[in-house]
């Protein structure tokens, strides 16, 4: 049974490491069977010398030692509750890292009996980003949507159903980060049910450990199972790991084992990547992603001019990210957006403010021919704790009323 957790908690989780693998047991020695007798030679003929010794049949050679079987990861910690977001201040100036040299050994939290093929991409590559982020006559191309309710539970299918009436007057696309609360399920029941035009960005939520990763995994197969793979249109493994911690080789070794189980599902249609801030984004995380997902914000930068140097900053990061890690494949923003109210430095935090963006924003992202999920559908008024900021990036308030005119 999925589990159902509770709201963030307040410290970081560390990510459990796997055991160091154990020795190989002694393989018992076997037999090897005798060699075939030497016939014997020809009788001699006069004038005919005689003919050579046939040769001894070679003995069978030993069958080859059984691999010994992969370590069980760690028991993880408890679970954090749902999927709080954890922003940091993103500098505008980016070195693009150096493609990273894998260890002898990488680190995988879950290694398949059968080792998936090298990295291939799930689906077509739609290439380079091409000026076809086309909204369909909404607003937005796409938006973050956290179905929690106010207090941290989970809605049930109706509120999700309500909520997504109206976020569908705003984009055609929505981004999940998680399958808890059976979001995922609830989501697509809705829209199928209600014949609502969304598309659905689902994703698995790594920071809680091992355990959370692979329920969420599970309650993914079952949805696309269940509702079908044709409103599902990508899936993310993580959100922002490599800024929280872990290390590249497991988030890569994480990627590898989510593509692996949806092959051997029949879901190998599905375009799997990861999610990160483009300062961290890195060579080997393109490689091992069907398409770059990178979350970028200017907000949280040490120094303000006006919004429209902003929205210029934002894109330029894009840009780098295009032209120097993403190796030829789509450029997407996972997030980006304003908050309405809060303190992150000089970045003036109004609700005026938080339009202005979203609209200067969405015309440079069309323009650079950027995919983008605006950051976010309603304020985070779940996140019990966080700062004001956090809680107000909302294009809808906590009650699913419009803050913007649309």
């Amino acid at each position: 049974q999925p589990n159902v957790v509770q709201p963030p908690a307040q410290e970081p989780v560390p990510v459990p490491q796997p055991e160091a693998p154990k020795p190989n047991a002694p393989q018992p020695d076997i037999p090897q069977p005798p060699p075939a007798p030497v016939a014997p030679p020809s009788p001699p003929v006069p004038s005919t010398p005689p003919a050579p010794p046939a040769p001894s049949t070679p003995p069978t050679p030993p069958a080859p030692p059984a691999p010994p079987a992969p370590p069980a990861p760690l028991a993880p910690p408890p679970p954090v509750a749902h999927d709080a977001k954890v922003t940091s201040s993103v500098p505008v100036v980016i070195v693009a890292p150096p493609t990273p040299t894998p260890p002898s050994t990488p680190v995988v939290p879950v290694i398949p009996s059968t080792p998936p093929a090298p990295i291939q991409p799930s689906s077509p590559n739609t290439g380079a980003n091409n000026g076809g982020a086309s909204t369909g006559g909404r607003p937005l191309w796409g938006l973050t949507y956290s179905p929690y309710n106010t207090d941290g539970s989970c809605p049930d299918v109706n509120t999700v159903t309500a909520q997504l009436h109206k976020v569908a007057a705003a984009t055609g696309h929505i981004r999940l980060y998680s399958t808890d609360c059976s979001q995922l399920s609830s989501v697509l029941q809705a829209i199928t049910r209600n014949n609502i035009a969304l598309d659905v960005y689902a994703g698995i939520w790594l920071a809680a450990g091992p355990t959370r990763m692979q329920a969420d995994l599970d309650q993914f197969v079952a949805a696309a199972k269940t509702y079908g793979t044709g409103l599902i249109k990508g899936l993310s493994v993580g959100n922002e790991d490599i800024s929280n911690g872990m290390s590249e080789a497991t988030l890569i070794g994480y990627i590898n084992q989510v593509r692996a189980r949806l092959q051997a599902e029949g879901l190998s249609g599905i375009p799997i990547y990861t999610t990160e801030q483009d300062a961290k984004f890195s060579r080997a995380m393109a490689a091992a992603s069907d398409i770059v997902q990178v979350n970028i914000y200017a907000m949280f930068d040490g120094y303000f001019a006006n919004l429209d140097a902003s929205v210029k900053s934002v894109i330029q990061r894009a840009n780098h990210i295009k032209n120097n890690v993403a190796g030829g494949k789509l450029v997407r923003f996972g997030e980006s957006g304003w908050a309405s109210s809060g303190n992150t430095g000089p970045s003036p935090l109004t609700l005026a403010n938080e339009i202005a963006y979203a609209q200067k924003f969405k015309c440079a992202a069309a323009a650079a021919g950027f995919e983008y999920f605006y950051f976010e559908a309603k304020d985070a008024q779940w996140k019990a704790g966080a700062v004001a900021s956090e809680q107000n990036f909302g294009i809808f308030n906590a009650g699913f009323t419009p803050k913007f005119d649309f």
